[in-house]
């Protein structure tokens, strides 16, 4: 089976890291990542700098990536606000995010999930020509509030329905969910609303992630996020766990017998230029705001 990867270690990889990584050599890695095949990566999320500054060079990033390398290059926002900025960068694929959990929405975007995805729909209209696809937060457990009731979750999916969003992510975003309450969920939002198409973006607290992979590519699932190196996490999901890491993800994938269209020997190159990136780059200022 072909199984389509989407790289996010530029943006959630690098927002709770306690550096900042520079534009060159994020482009850098960007580069590394299509030289080994992936097709697909998220480099940047428009949100407010002051509390995300790692990612306070997302117009420089957008205008330095390449255009005609086939690639789709995704970015992620939290509000209208955020849909207008990356708009006017020349963002052309953008992931419009809410959290599943009240608590999460109001620490994560400071809005409840109505107001945000209020916000989000009335500037989504006003951008027919952009691809937005939606992401949830916490979609199956949240740090505050514990399990998130299947129901609500569908709620939470036919809000972005209502926007004509049709491609949905759900992020088990601590990497705790045990893999069999996780795949109930999804089989009850796949069952409640069959005609949208959905991916996982799974964090890895327990080294479950890759076995949830396996359930839900049998139930249909070929899209997945991930992150070179395993890095990433919510700072603001206290106990959020680092990204499933692209290059085990891959190798698993391919010791299965699936297709991902990803050289792994250039992949872990990637890796390590990442890896030397976040150890080289200048600390965040003591007591910087993070998060998104």
């Amino acid at each position: 089976m072909r199984i389509q990867i989407t790289d996010v270690f530029l943006r959630d990889g690098l927002q709770d890291e306690n550096v900042i990584v520079s534009t060159p050599d994020k482009l850098a890695i960007a580069g590394a990542l299509m030289e080994a095949g992936v097709a697909r990566i998220e480099v940047a999320s428009f949100v407010n700098p002051a509390r995300v500054p790692q990612m306070g060079d997302a117009v420089k990033v957008l205008a330095g990536l390449p255009t005609d390398t086939g690639a789709t290059f995704t970015s992620l926002v939290l509000n209208g606000k955020g849909i207008v900025r990356a708009v006017a960068a020349g963002a052309t694929d953008i992931q419009v995010v809410t959290s599943a959990s009240q608590a999460h929405s109001s620490a994560n975007a400071g809005s409840s999930i109505e107001q945000a995805l209020a916000s989000l729909a009335a500037d989504v209209a006003l951008h027919p020509e952009t691809n937005f696809f939606a992401g949830i937060s916490t979609a199956f457990t949240c740090p505050f509030e514990g399990e998130i009731e299947p129901d609500h979750l569908v709620r939470v999916v036919r809000g972005f329905k209502a926007m004509g969003i049709t491609q949905i992510g759900l992020a088990d975003t601590l990497g705790t969910t045990p893999t069999e309450r996780l795949m109930a969920s999804l089989r009850h939002v796949q069952d409640a609303e069959p005609d949208l198409t959905y991916y996982l973006h799974l964090h890895n607290a327990h080294g479950q992630a890759l076995a949830t992979v396996d359930a839900a590519i049998a139930a249909g699932i070929t899209r997945f996020d991930s992150a070179l190196g395993g890095y990433g996490g919510c700072p603001f999901a206290p106990g959020a766990a680092g990204n499933l890491a692209t290059e085990e993800l891959v190798a698993h994938l391919h010791a299965a017998g699936h297709e991902t269209g990803i050289d792994e020997p250039v992949l872990n190159r990637a890796v390590m230029l990442a890896r030397k990136a976040v150890s080289n780059s200048p600390a965040l200022p003591a007591g910087a705001l993070t998060g998104h």
